[in-house]
């Protein structure tokens, strides 16, 4: 497949084009700073561009069979500055794989988003969801939306608190609202999110992630 990852000079965003290299795709890294991203390989490809403008976002969706968004400030102050971070992106994105005919989305957004808020403990829900990262999980909830909306091949997935450990291979991944771990690695959502781009099990859902 040709898989681009809008979002993928660091964190979860650099962790899918690894992956999705280590399973044969051809990776297109899209993102501000390209040359953030420390790897090199012959079937991927680097490109420099603005997530929140219109025409960047439709030149690089073209031509791609799967679209990774794994798109973050980088403080937040960037969410302050634009309450609609996810969201306006998001919408870009989407316009441009209906007009290029391209069908799979595959977002990464959180858990507490939507009606998997109740769930979240209360720690989450009192002091981030309704607190610290209140416009986070707000504009996220928008882009969740939006994208269950787009009539596009979507999975939407929901991690638990992300960690920097390594992959362990093996976490609860789930459409139903039950008990999860509390934590899961970036690595593992990157192989969750790759594996969405190529399976059918999750077209549709969101899935919960933990382990």
């Amino acid at each position: 497949m040709k898989i681009l990852v809008l979002g993928a000079s660091h964190g979860t965003g650099a962790l899918c084009v690894k992956s999705a290299l280590a399973k044969g795709h051809s990776v297109t890294a899209f993102s501000r700073s390209p040359a953030k991203l420390d790897i090199t390989h012959p079937a991927l490809t680097k490109v420099a561009g603005d997530f929140h403008d219109a025409a960047s976002v439709r030149s690089s969706v073209a031509g791609h069979d799967a679209v990774i968004i794994c798109v973050s400030p980088s403080s937040l102050g960037g969410i302050k500055e634009k309450p609609d971070y996810f969201s306006r992106g998001t919408k870009y994105c989407i316009d441009a794989m209906k007009e290029h005919g391209v069908k799979r989305l595959v977002v990464l957004s959180a858990y507490g988003v939507g009606e998997s808020r109740p769930a979240a403990s209360w720690f989450q829900r009192t002091f981030l969801i309704g607190g610290l990262l209140k416009g986070v999980f707000r504009d996220h909830d928008v882009q969740e939306r939006m994208t269950q909306a787009s009539g596009l091949d979507f999975v939407i997935a929901r991690p638990m608190r992300l960690t920097n450990g390594k992959a362990k291979g093996r976490y609860v991944r789930t459409a139903e609202l039950i008990g999860m771990p509390a934590t899961i690695s970036r690595a593992d959502v990157a192989d969750f999110m790759v594996e969405a781009c190529e399976s059918t099990t999750f077209l549709g859902k969101r899935v919960h992630l933990g382990g």
